[in-house]
């Protein structure tokens, strides 16, 4: 039985008091706090920014023993290299995620394409060749060529999840790739239907392996509560 990690993209949001954050939290303690109400957050920063070893280390120092950091890759290797000849950059993000990887709460790096980019199996071949073996790669297809076999066999070699993303715009097929799974609910709104319905197929998920489960991030709290209430339902089904 895999263990499930649920939490927000994101947690530097004021707006979210009072409905998560207490009213006079200060923002300092907020990564803190929304440690120890969720076991994982997934952070867009890395997609902008190379995050120095001082912001890491204060991220360590913050969260828990057990809790993960999904991180998504940089711009560099994935909207302006598109994965070609992008050996440099990653292995120069790669050297920047060490202090997250020697606390062991470094989570998968999440590789988001950009959705005009169309299938090239020569291309994603030859950038799994690189990737190191020591950390857990997703990615993420925002086309709908990319949906095939020849794809998927790819991935499952280089023990590489396909990102389950769901949003109105597109759904992606619920294939394994690899010994882990990672979920973008990304979708306007979850009914307590939808949510229940979730929180089953996280369950049944769970038993394939680790599960790492992300709500869309808004200037209100959703998607942080819903993870909550994942973790809640998980924990006692």
């Amino acid at each position: 039985m895999g263990t499930v990690y649920a939490g927000s993209s994101g947690w530097a949001y004021s707006s979210w008091k009072p409905d998560f954050y207490p009213p006079k939290l200060s923002a300092a303690k907020f990564l803190s706090y929304y440690a120890n109400q969720l076991n994982s957050v997934e952070v867009n920063y890395t997609f902008r920014r190379f995050p120095t070893e001082k912001l890491l280390n204060g991220w360590i120092g913050a969260t828990p023993p057990g809790f993960k950091f999904a991180v998504k890759a940089h711009q560099n290797i994935t909207h302006i290299k598109r994965l070609r000849d992008a050996a440099e950059p990653l292995s120069e993000f790669i050297a920047t995620l060490q202090p997250l990887q020697h606390s062991r709460k470094l989570g998968p790096v999440l590789f988001q394409l950009p959705p005009f980019l169309k299938c090239d199996l020569t291309l994603v071949k030859e950038f799994l060749k690189g990737l190191p073996g020591h950390f857990r790669a997703a990615f993420e297809f925002r086309h709908t060529s990319w949906f095939s076999d020849e794809v998927y066999d790819l991935l499952r070699r280089a023990n590489a999840a396909l990102c389950g993303a769901e949003s109105e715009k597109l759904v992606t097929p619920d294939v394994q790739t690899a010994d882990f799974l990672y979920l973008r609910l990304r979708k306007e709104e979850y009914s307590p239907k939808a949510r229940r319905e979730v929180a089953v197929k996280v369950a049944d998920l769970a038993r394939r392996g680790d599960v790492f489960v992300y709500f869309k991030h808004e200037e209100t709290p959703e998607g942080a509560v819903h993870a909550q209430q994942l973790l809640a339902s998980i924990d006692s089904p």
